[in-house]
């Protein structure tokens, strides 16, 4: 078992920036139309964690992850997950990560390169663990930076000094970063 950690696109938080919308932390949890590179790389049973992205003035958040319980193609996951099929929020933003059509074609939602490449590897998650609450969201903010430097033995002044855009995980991060998501959602309730 070994797993991803990575930073997504500036500009998303699960409060206050933009929506995220892959990869989906809920209940069946998937990541199906970013970061190819990491879906290709991981098998069933690895695990994946998501940093929001970087806000001005606010501190970014492990937001959460999940263990790999297959990997299919876009079009398989249209029929399997209708909801999460791109498509607009009353706000204009796109949801969903389902990024191809019933035909298989890229979906107009989608405005990304690489579409043939994009649509291998959608990944179907078991497991989640999320910080779900603004209270959960608030308290993962304050613990994140000190987290990742005890996690990664590295200090640093920022997410970026300690995990870059992306970084890999062994069993043993895996294991800490789900007790410390735990953890959060423990001292809250």
């Amino acid at each position: 078992m070994i797993g991803k950690i990575f930073v997504t696109s500036s500009g998303y938080d699960p409060q206050k920036g933009k929506h995220i919308k892959d990869p989906y932390l809920g209940p069946n949890p998937s990541m199906g139309a970013c970061r190819p590179d990491i879906r290709e790389q991981l098998q069933k049973g690895d695990h994946i964690f998501l940093i929001s992205g970087k806000v001005p003035n606010l501190a970014q958040v492990v937001v959460g992850g999940f263990e790999i319980k297959e990997k299919i193609p876009a079009h398989e996951a249209y029929f399997r997950f209708p909801e999460r099929r791109l498509k607009l929020l009353p706000d204009g933003q796109v949801t969903g990560n389902v990024i191809v059509t019933c035909e298989g074609e890229q979906h107009d939602l989608d405005h990304h390169n690489q579409f043939l490449r994009r649509i291998n590897n959608y990944i179907v998650g078991t497991n989640p663990i999320a910080l779900l609450t603004p209270e959960e969201v608030e308290e993962g903010r304050q613990q994140t930076l000190p987290m990742l430097e005890d996690i990664f033995m590295k200090k640093g002044n920022s997410i970026r000094k300690i995990v870059g855009r992306h970084r890999n995980l062994t069993e043993r991060q895996i294991y800490q970063l789900r007790n410390y998501l735990n953890a959060v959602k423990h001292s809250v309730r």
